[in-house]
């Protein structure tokens, strides 16, 4: 997910100088915006948590200097800001600086980056809070939704495939699709190729038609049935296929149609994968020169953990084969003669690769797991993938074995990809050069630039895994992943850096002056340790932290009951058995709205087949389970039957425990069967846990602990939802009242009513 290197449009803000004012007039000024939207806004009341917010982020972002203000005493030392808020449910936080941030930058004459983690807080921003505020500010103010370009369709690729050519469409196929007619005959794989590419083509030229009328405008997510990958892929507008102002395509593009509307926009909303992969890149605003807001910002750790992972594919090399002949046809186009012989390159890295693949599937092999994840080989397509087996190198040492094939790897993908630039950067020169061969040299920079991400990925893998750590830094995670997919054994290694906190320092905040980071989860066991750590702010002299308190009584208007089971939780067995039967009888005795939110598959379905026996026939019928239906048809379905009066019971894992909104009777009852503990299997956290471990460190105390009460808090955030609501939390795991560490977990989630159950009889706590 990237976007364009550059945007095509103009800046929007004014050429004139930015006013100078002083941090107490533009604090007073953004908190007045607030106080003016509070009292025209229909409907709207004064919040006390809300206005403290709003007031900590004008002072706190009010004394920060944004951009280059040459010939002034900030441009020596610029100042910085950023806020740290905890805003617990029912505060309105987006709101709070919404307001206060946007009349900031209009009073700058700068920009607003609102960055969210989920989709359903970026259509609830683009659909209500943003428009219901712009109405009602003194100085009007643009708005827009910022997406990945790979969200958008490629006009030249549409085009270019649309006839169902097999010439041209060979480039884009996928492996896995040639893998499935492997050990069929070449007619019934030529027929199986011909079949889809017919099919794919029918598509494209549909789109096609539909962008022609205006009917479309290119974005994925407009479509009237969203298309899958396999069919989106070869036609998305890819950064390393786009040959940019270069392309006959380029002013029609939609990418760039949508990106220009972006720059005319003040403020963006975009996503933290997409801020994140972007850095450097200006095609967002600069963060230096720009207000950021990061909401739902306890995910950031993990963003940046996911963003800085490079991955490659150990399986599945067949594009190697055909890496030689695009580029021996681009050279031909070019009358160019490559510096290189790229065959013998192809073929070294190829088998280099297959010897990563046999000791990988050596060492995997091993494992008693890979019995089971072979059965799931040769099944149907539309099987569901097998879990996937996760082998990790303990403190990123690989044996010896493997390091000259990785080094093999290393400087084969690194002269390939040096060939593919030096021939990118002619086609670009001859399409500058030469405007009437614009469109073949556009057609010549996608053949190439679709091998580029490959090469990239793997370049980049084996450089992670090479690598050596410095002397008391920690070491890189390093893994292999097996699994099943269509029925075909996927394998592949996998490897990051540790520490979520440096990279952000490194990547975001050296370059960020004035930032808001909230969420109704920053606090973990009492303090923000965990997160400042995480997201790289700990010891940050411009970080001001602040938790306002929601609006809620949740000691008269919320309950939770910790049952103390006879079972250990850490039986497995025993305590899931004991708490299945405690929770179907708790389940039996709900009247109306409810959620059960489990801590893995395994127990869910445990339940399921408890209920699927004959005395629980009556409650069964009462039970909605994620997955059984898209999620909107399945909270709509438990809407209705509330609304009828009916009993209604969602059983969820963890994407149930964050962002679901069930307000009054929808959840009048949350029933969470375990401590959300995070799996420990997770190879990063592993490794991340031996690394504390070598420095004598408690990983348990430091990690563990900290996360799992964020999740305890998200996850009882479901249970009151306005200042109306009256719910009872149901944990059925002993150790939050038993473990000391249950106590710090108590001492993050807020004051409830607090209760044990033993043996069906209720105790204050």
């Amino acid at each position: 997910m990237s976007l364009a290197l550059n945007m095509n449009a103009a800046d929007p803000r004014p050429c004139a100088a930015t006013p100078v004012r002083a941090p107490a007039e533009l604090a007073a000024l953004a908190l007045a915006a607030f106080d003016h939207l509070v009292a025209h806004a229909p409907g709207f009341r004064a919040r006390t948590g809300q206005r403290d917010m709003a007031a900590q982020i004008a002072q706190t972002l009010s004394g920060a200097t944004l951009g280059e203000l040459a010939g002034t005493e900030a441009a020596a030392a610029p100042r910085r800001g950023i806020a740290v808020l905890q805003a617990g449910t029912g505060v309105g936080k987006s709101v709070a600086y919404a307001a206060s941030v946007i009349a900031l930058a209009l009073a700058q004459q700068k920009r607003v980056l609102i960055s969210t983690a989920t989709v359903a807080l970026q259509e609830q921003l683009i659909g209500k809070d943003l428009p219901a505020l712009a109405a009602l500010l003194s100085e009007p103010f643009s708005f827009a939704l910022a997406k990945g370009r790979g969200r958008y369709v490629c006009r030249l690729k549409l085009d270019q495939l649309s006839d169902g050519d097999a010439a041209s469409a060979e480039l884009f196929d996928n492996d896995a699709d040639a893998d499935a007619a492997v050990g069929a005959d070449a007619a019934v794989a030529d027929g199986f190729g011909a079949e889809r590419r017919a099919e794919r083509a029918r598509q494209y030229a549909q789109w096609a038609l539909q962008l022609d009328a205006g009917a479309w405008d290119g974005d994925r997510d407009r479509l009237e049935v969203p298309p899958p990958p396999a069919s989106w892929q070869p036609v998305a507008a890819e950064r390393h296929s786009c040959s940019a102002r270069h392309c006959p395509s380029y002013h029609g593009c939609s990418y760039y149609k949508a990106r220009a509307r972006l720059a005319q926009t003040q403020v963006i909303v975009v996503n933290h994968d997409l801020l994140l992969s972007t850095l450097g890149m200006y095609a967002l605003p600069d963060p230096s020169d720009c207000y950021l807001v990061l909401d739902e910002a306890h995910h950031l750790g993990a963003v940046a953990q996911g963003r800085f992972t490079q991955a490659m594919d150990l399986m599945h090399s067949q594009w190697l084969d055909r890496l030689p002949r695009a580029i021996d046809e681009v050279c031909s186009a070019l009358q160019h003669t490559p510096a290189l012989n790229v065959a013998p390159l192809a073929r070294e890295l190829k088998t280099a690769l297959a010897e990563l693949a046999r000791l990988a599937l050596a060492r995997v092999a091993a494992r008693p797991e890979w019995s089971v994840l072979c059965r799931g080989a040769g099944t149907a397509a539309t099987d569901a993938p097998a879990v996937p087996l996760l082998e990790r190198f303990e403190s990123g040492a690989l044996p010896p074995e493997w390091l000259p094939p990785l080094e093999l790897v290393h400087s084969r993908a690194n002269a390939l990809l040096k060939q593919l630039e030096a021939l990118a950067g002619q086609i670009k020169a001859k399409a500058r050069d030469n405007p009437g061969e614009a469109a073949r040299c556009a057609r010549l920079y996608s053949r190439l630039g679709a091998f580029a991400p490959r090469l990239q990925h793997t370049w980049a893998t084996s450089e992670l895994f090479l690598q050596q750590p410095q002397a008391q830094q920690p070491p890189l995670a390093k893994w292999l992943q097996a699994g099943t997919e269509r029925g075909l054994v996927t394998l592949s290694a996998h490897a990051c850096p540790l520490q979520p906190g440096s990279l952000l320092r490194q990547q975001l905040w050296s370059r960020v002056r004035a930032a808001v980071l909230t969420s109704a989860s920053l606090v973990s066991c009492g303090n923000f340790e965990h997160f400042l750590s995480e997201s790289g702010l700990d010891d940050d002299p411009d970080v001001v932290c602040r938790a306002v308190q929601s609006p809620f009584d949740h000691a008269r208007q919320g309950r939770l009951v910790v049952v103390q089971t006879q079972a250990d939780p850490k039986d497995v067995s025993a305590y899931t058995d004991e708490m299945l039967a405690a929770l179907l009888q708790d389940l039996a005795a709900v009247p109306r709205g409810a959620l059960v939110l489990f801590t893995s598959r395994a127990q869910l379905r445990s339940a399921q087949e408890l209920l699927a026996s004959e005395p629980h026939g009556e409650l069964r019928a009462r039970v909605l389970v994620q997955g059984q239906t898209a999620r909107p048809q399945l909270l709509a379905r438990h809407a209705a039957r509330v609304a009828q009066g009916q009993a209604s019971i969602l059983f969820g894992l963890q994407s149930f425990g964050e962002g679901l909104d069930l307000p009054g009777a929808l959840c009048e009852w949350l029933f969470i069967t375990k401590l959300p503990f995070a799996s420990p299997n997770d190879p990063v956290s592993q490794a991340r846990a031996d690394w504390l471990k070598s420095q004598g460190r408690d990983p348990f105390a430091e990690l563990v602990i900290p996360a799992t009460g964020v999740r305890l808090l998200q996850w009882s955030g479901r249970a009151l939802r306005s200042e109306a609501d009256q719910a009872v939390i149901v944990c059925y795991d002993r150790r939050l009242l038993l473990q000391a560490y249950g106590r710090r977990l108590l001492q993050g989630l807020p004051p409830y009513l607090l209760q044990r159950r033993v043996n069906g009889v209720l105790f204050p706590v």
